[in-house]
């Protein structure tokens, strides 16, 4: 972000091993945090950004990546992908690991989005409007 010019807030926190924990530890709605979940298809791996408290649709996933189907990117997937990240605290901007993001518009409700920072203990706070500039990202339902 900072690369970018994004104004942000970074934080602090306990341990959040979740995107709902996070949410809570922030003291903001689940609807608020942006939740990373990295699939892989057959042209690669994309990044697929949802509010936490929602699932992502391996389906819809897949016809917004215009895949016949996708797949979760496994642990092991994840450590290569994020090396200076810790497992689940991914920042969800896809372009920064060169990944197509692709965000649920159930996101898309708050002007703000809270988010992993590379650790379970940082997070932060940007404009929604820059997330998604920054992220080049698509948006598509990608929700159950």
């Amino acid at each position: 972000m900072q690369q970018r010019g994004v104004s942000y807030e970074k934080h602090s926190h306990e341990i959040a091993f979740t995107s709902q924990a996070l949410a809570q530890e922030e003291n903001v709605s689940g609807w608020m945090v942006a939740k990373p979940v990295v699939v892989k298809g057959t042209h690669g791996f994309a990044m697929c950004v949802l509010p936490a408290p929602a699932r992502l649709d391996l389906k819809r996933a897949a016809g917004a990546l215009n895949e016949s189907h996708v797949r979760l990117a496994s642990e092991s997937e994840l450590q290569q992908l994020f090396p200076d990240c810790e497992l689940g605290a991914e920042p969800p901007v896809g372009v920064m690991f060169q990944m197509t993001t692709i965000v649920d518009p159930q996101l898309r409700q708050e002007d703000y989005v809270v988010m992993q920072a590379g650790k379970h203990t940082e997070s932060l706070t940007v404009r929604r409007s820059d997330w998604e500039t920054v992220c080049n990202a698509h948006v598509a339902p990608l929700a159950i």
